[in-house]
Order: C-alpha cells, then structure tokens, then sequence
C-alpha cells in the first residue's frame, strides 16, 4: 500500500471494514459512508475488473457496464500493474462460488 494511504484515518477505514460480517453490514456501512453515486462509481470498477480478468473487450465491457473507455483504461492499469487486491478479490469470489 502507497504512504499516502498510511495514515490513521485509512486505517481506521480499514479497521471498520474488517469487522463487517456478512453482506447486509457491508451494504448498510457503505450506504452511511459514500453516496449512491460513489458506491455505483466503485461498484463499476470492480465489475469492470472481473470482466477485464475473463479477457473480456472493452468495447463489450463499455457496452455491458456504461464505464468510458478512460475508466476501463484506468481500471485495467491497476488490474495489470497495481498491487493486485482486484486480483486478490475475485479469486476469493470465484473460490466461495
């Protein structure tokens, strides 16, 4: 994780979303911490990344998902080069189906 994100109100942040403990929890924290179109915005990404991760295009992934190419671009440079949590993320997703 990047120094910028070391600070104690990001680990605060993490601290509360690991003490979540079933979807319900998640779904009401993000709903009281972020607005709709945040939780929408992050929810795109992801989705974004689970379709770059199944080599999906980004024609059909801008056509399934509404993201602007630059969003996919953007999502694919942290997807292929960033710390890997969005490949974390879906493999344990895809080991709990």
């Amino acid at each position: 994780m990047g120094h910028i994100l070391d600070n104690e109100s990001v680990k605060l942040l993490v601290k509360a979303f690991m003490t979540l403990e079933n979807e319900e929890e998640c779904k009401a924290f993000l709903e009281d911490i972020m607005t709709t179109k945040e939780i929408l915005d992050i929810s795109q990404r992801f989705t974004v990344a689970k379709m770059l991760s199944e080599q999906a295009v980004y024609n059909k992934i801008a056509e399934e998902t509404g993201a602007s190419t630059a969003t996919i671009s953007r999502v694919n440079r942290s997807y292929s080069y960033g710390t890997g949590a969005y490949k974390i993320a879906l493999e344990r997703i895809e080991k709990k189906n």
